[in-house]
């Protein structure tokens, strides 16, 4: 099955629509402090735009909201008010927390040492690591997303073993099939890469999506062995 792919920080309806007639699987919106924080009348043009497009396509999409610390009863408000399909916690919120939220979580970890990254990641519960996956992030100091920095592949790659993986940070048009190949992630997230002078470039996106929905290499001889 091809990698999933996700369009974070869209800003307008018509990148929205854009992102899904390139073949985008979800879209993701910022409701933390941020340069592409919107608000929630935004937010509804946004979500509203992209899933016309996708009906028009005879498919669905999924529209993320992106939390950096918040309160669930907050998070809630808006999945009602937007209608949100999946919430992204990206910062230092524990699982008690997440449980509380009304929408299907991914969280984000860095693999920065935090003290409630490392409970989520010492989670023993088959359950909790397919209901909660993760979405693998560079740590840069000060920067909850965003920031165009590549992370740790390899550790991404061991966690991908046994919890759905989300792989974000620094990926780009360029290195996007890399990135699936090493680190065989459930879906691929994107922002600063299809990004030009700060704003989406839709040639960019194409590309992006194109890269990472190819087919997955097939093993080379030298791989076996042989």
């Amino acid at each position: 099955m091809a990698v999933q792919v996700k369009i974070c920080g869209i800003q307008t309806p018509e990148h929205a629509a854009a992102s899904v007639e390139a073949g985008a699987d979800f879209v993701g919106l910022i409701f933390a402090p941020s340069r592409r924080r919107i608000t929630v009348e935004q937010a509804r043009l946004i979500a509203d735009a992209a899933r016309t497009t996708a009906a028009g396509q005879g498919r669905t999409i999924g529209v993320v909201g992106v939390f950096v610390n918040e309160d669930p009863t907050v998070i809630n408000t808006l999945v009602a008010d937007v209608g949100l399909d999946w919430v992204q916690l990206s910062g230092h919120e524990l699982l008690a927390q997440a449980v509380e939220v009304a929408a299907p979580v991914v969280k984000a970890v860095r693999f920065d040492g935090d003290a409630s990254e490392a409970a989520w990641l010492a989670q023993p519960d088959v359950g909790v690591t397919q209901h909660y996956p993760l979405l693998v992030d560079a740590h840069v100091q000060g920067s909850y997303g965003g920031a165009g920095v590549t992370g740790d592949w390899a550790q991404a790659a061991a966690l991908a073993q046994y919890w759905p993986v989300w792989l974000a940070g620094g990926l780009t048009p360029e290195n996007v099939r890399a990135a699936v190949e090493t680190v065989r992630p459930a879906v691929v997230d994107v922002s600063s890469g299809v990004e030009t002078n700060g704003v989406k470039d839709v040639a960019k996106v194409n590309a992006f999506i194109r890269a990472a929905k190819r087919e997955y290499a097939p093993p080379t001889d030298d791989a076996h062995g042989t």
